[in-house]
């Protein structure tokens, strides 16, 4: 951040949710889901908690492994496609966190491989992002209330559908407990 008014590079579901995700972490790490360039890992990792960052783009797990060894964090990567095979197959983390990413045949797995009481937060692109810019293609943008349909079973900590701004973007959210 390069001023007061400045947001932080990683999302506010993180921050706000940080005691939730501490306590989840004492079931497993918190997995990173399509990472990207690590950005709500990293803020994780810095406040102490561990963190898995998997994405199929190594370049960029390399840049968050040199983060990773300069700072001397609690976390690794994990170089993985998530759109083939079952990556998560017996696979268990306190937490999982996906942003800005959407591949429906992954819910099933997620919610399989979280511990029992352990997070899920899921931040991405729904159908009004349309107005907005990309993406256009509905594989890659939510339903109204699909989030709430897909995991409605689940303690929801915190649900939100809408337009937010810089840049506006339509998404939905959804923070849950199993």
């Amino acid at each position: 951040m390069t001023g007061q008014d400045a947001k932080p590079m990683y999302s506010m579901l993180v921050e706000r949710f940080l005691s939730e995700l501490k306590q989840a972490s004492t079931q497993g790490a918190i997995l990173d889901l399509a990472c990207g360039s690590g950005r709500n890992g990293l803020y994780l990792a810095r406040q102490g908690i561990p963190v898995v960052f998997a994405d199929q783009d190594s370049e960029k797990l390399s840049q968050i492994e040199q983060a990773i060894q300069d700072e001397q964090l609690a976390a690794r990567t994990w170089l993985v496609d998530f759109e083939t095979g079952q990556p998560l197959a017996g696979r268990q983390f306190g937490a999982i966190m996906v942003f800005r990413y959407l591949h429906r045949p992954l819910f099933e797995a997620i919610k399989a491989s979280i511990a029992y009481s352990g997070l899920v937060i899921y931040e991405t692109f729904n159908i009004g992002q349309r107005a907005y810019g990309r993406p256009h293609n509905p594989d890659f943008l939510l339903q109204d209330n699909e989030l709430v349909d897909e995991f409605g079973d689940w303690q929801i900590l915190h649900q939100f559908e809408g337009v937010v701004s810089q840049p506006n973007s339509s998404i939905s959210q959804i923070v849950v407990r199993r």
